[in-house]
């Protein structure tokens, strides 16, 4: 892992009336570009080639003789061969010669390895760029372990499919869509094989895979991921702020839902079993009733990433939860960075954002807010890793 000091090294030579907000042309990209244009910053989109255009062309920004924006969020896009090579010196140095302040996203630590993002990406980053590594199953340390460490509920792992005797998921890659996902339910070990050799036999999944796949309980009950924000520069008030919630469609399981039942049953192999492949988002609030226990979780989450990965989460996080009959919150996954259903409430805001802060507040617009105090307050090294 790159020294702290190594990176905050490089902001002494930046001209911070000129920064750049940059970030990996995928995932949250067009919300942290919205939010930061929004807040006064020019915005550098990476792209890899053959996925350019939303950014260079359909979102590109146009801006007046005076500099003031028409339309658009994307100032400048650099195109690369692939997304990773923004890892090379020479690109590197681009950037930090452009003063630009780096936001990662999945994106980012899915095509570039996690070993070169921690020990040769220099460029300051806003965020904990130790916590990124916990977001991948295979770690030991991964969020698991810290939602365990830090009294968080989770479903429970089943460790031996043989002993299935509930609805359980099984999370694994899928085999061909290597960042997507080759999930499936099942209820007992033998429906457990049946699915999973259908799997096989359709190039879903691998059996290397499934050998090494988390199978827990399946949590009955809607999904909310709630896009909370941790400021380590707020002085009065709360640090954690609750700025919105959103939903996953996924496919194919959404088209599945949509079927009647003896309409599904008609549906031959390669159909019967769904995906789980997220394709969008929407929004979503929450009966004030329970958003006390969501600020409670958001609460021991920050606790435990200061204690086990410090400095802590820095900036937006996303826990993704699943509700119960009971009204009680599993969380199932954790992104320690802007989650990926931000983009519904870009330049909208949302209503807790908003209500919060008095104005439109998205998440990528939170983010540059805390760029910008950072600056003002000369306090930039304390959200930067």
């Amino acid at each position: 892992m790159l020294d702290l000091d190594t990176v905050r090294a490089k902001l002494v030579n930046y001209d911070l009336d000129r920064v750049k907000v940059g970030v990996v042309a995928s995932h949250s990209a067009l919300d942290v570009c919205d939010g930061a244009v929004d807040e006064g910053f020019p915005t550098l989109a990476i792209c890899q080639k053959g996925r350019e255009k939303t950014y260079d062309t359909y979102f590109k920004t146009l801006r007046d003789d005076g500099g003031k924006r028409i339309r658009g969020v994307v100032d400048e896009t650099w195109v690369l061969d692939k997304f990773a090579d923004v890892l090379r010196d020479e690109y590197q140095q681009r950037l930090i010669d452009e003063n630009v302040i780096f936001v990662p996203n999945r994106s980012f630590t899915s095509y570039a390895p996690l070993d070169q993002i921690e020990d040769d990406f220099v460029v300051p980053m806003v965020g904990s760029r130790n916590l990124l590594r916990s977001e991948e199953r295979e770690e030991e340390k991964d969020y698991y372990w810290l939602l365990e460490r830090g009294g968080l509920p989770f479903p429970k792992k089943i460790k031996n499919p043989e002993d299935i005797d509930q609805l359980v998921i099984v999370k694994l890659k899928h085999k061909e869509k290597r960042l997507e996902r080759g999930f499936f339910t099942a209820a007992s070990y033998e429906e457990y094989k049946d699915k999973a050799d259908k799997l096989i036999r359709n190039d879903v999944i691998t059996e290397e895979d499934l050998k090494n796949a988390r199978v827990e309980e399946y949590i009955i009950g809607p999904v909310f991921n709630f896009d909370f924000f941790y400021s380590p520069l707020n002085e009065k008030g709360s640090r954690i702020e609750l700025l919105g919630i959103d939903w996953r469609f996924e496919t194919s399981l959404d088209g599945h839902v949509r079927l009647p039942a003896p309409q599904q049953m008609t549906l031959n192999e390669k159909q019967q079993v769904p995906e789980y492949t997220v394709t969008g988002h929407n929004s979503a609030t929450l009966r004030e009733s329970q958003l006390e226990k969501v600020f409670k979780l958001a609460e021991l989450y920050v606790k435990a990433t200061k204690k086990h990965y410090s400095p802590g989460v820095i900036g937006p996080f996303c826990l993704q939860t699943c509700v119960d009959k009971d009204l009680n919150f599993f969380i199932y996954d954790v992104a320690p960075r802007t989650g990926g259903g931000t983009n519904v409430h870009m330049n909208v805001g949302h209503p807790y954002g908003n209500t919060l802060w008095g104005k439109r507040m998205s998440t990528g617009r939170r983010l540059a807010l805390e760029i910008r105090r950072g600056i003002e307050e000369n306090r930039l090294k304390e959200i930067i890793t």
